[in-house]
């Protein structure tokens, strides 16, 4: 076990360090560098432009800067906002409650329900109710996200008037309950292709699981095909749903990033394209490593955890 730790914390560190080469060397070649805004400045002149360049390192060759971007984040010091002047740690952590409260609802109704559509469709093969399950998937997943998101706020907004257009909260109200009003919609737009693809593996782990040769010999021993499906079949196949978790962090990021863009949400994805229309620099790396961070991470708790309930992936 500790050889299996020991690979995969080393294969998550180098992936990290790839991702922030990569995304250091894109955002530092782009038209203008990190400097872009405020060459549209008009009061900025190019001696100006040059002292900035001196004070901020950026005249200095892009390895080296590299290196001094790196032990300046490993020591907690990931730069300033050109925006604000705020640490950029900071800001991050001031919307990240919000992101981690959408995603996290989102993927618990994702999982719960996708888990028991797949398990009904693949006990109950080629019904009606399968057929539907399989069209709707096919849907979700065809359909843009920022689409089913707009028709949301029209019909049960703007139309019945059920839930919150957007934002997080009313503002002046500071409820639970005023939280999860807002929270309904923007959650359920987000799950919606999750709960597809959660639905579509559930069921055929389920199918996999059934055909096994354990499953026969528990018929054979007269088991009830309810305690056959609970105790045997649905533990088997929620096995590799455990690396679908896993896998499924970096869309669900990328979906919050156009979902709380679509309902005003105050995470951390509309705060990504608002640094990007601001071009703001330190914060649009910093959120990016924080991204690589967290998907990386929960890749790696998605490992373990598969290592600890089926013994064999440690062979592998």
């Amino acid at each position: 076990m500790r050889g299996f730790l020991l690979n995969r914390l080393s294969q998550s560190l180098v992936l990290l360090v790839i991702v922030s080469i990569i995304g250091f060397t894109i955002l530092n070649l782009i038209p203008g560098g990190p400097l872009a805004q405020f060459g549209l400045d008009p009061g900025m002149t190019q001696a100006d432009i040059d002292r900035l360049k001196e004070l901020l390192g950026l005249n200095q060759p892009l390895w080296m800067r590299y290196l001094d971007w790196v032990w300046r984040l490993v020591r907690g010091d990931w730069g300033h906002s050109f925006r604000d002047g705020l640490p950029v740690l900071s800001v991050i952590g001031h919307h990240l409650f919000a992101t981690l409260l959408l995603m996290g609802s989102s993927t618990a109704i994702a999982m719960v329900v996708g888990t028991w559509i797949g398990i009904r469709g693949a006990t109950h093969r080629y019904s009606t109710f399968d057929y539907f399950a399989t069209i709707s998937a096919m849907v979700a997943l065809s359909i843009p996200t920022f689409w089913f998101g707009l028709v949301g706020i029209y019909v049960f907004s703007l139309k019945l008037g059920w839930v919150p257009a957007g934002n997080m909260y009313t503002i002046g109200e500071n409820s639970v309950l005023d939280y999860l009003h807002h929270l309904i919609l923007p959650s359920l737009v987000l799950s919606l292709v999750h709960v597809a693809i959660w639905s579509r593996y559930m069921r055929t782990a389920t199918l996999d699981a059934i055909s096994q040769d354990f499953v026969k010999t528990a018929r054979a021993k007269g088991l009830s095909e309810r305690r056959i499906l609970l105790k045997h079949v649905v533990g088997n196949a929620l096995l590799p749903m455990i690396t679908l978790a896993g896998m499924q962090l970096p869309s669900i990021l990328t979906g919050a990033l156009v979902t709380e863009t679509v309902f005003t949400w105050p995470g951390m994805g509309r705060l990504f394209l608002d640094s990007l229309g601001y071009s703001d620099y330190p914060m649009v790396m910093g959120l990016l490593m924080f991204s690589a961070i967290f998907v990386i991470l929960g890749n790696l708790i998605a490992d373990i955890v598969i290592a600890v309930v089926d013994p064999r992936v440690r062979l592998s």
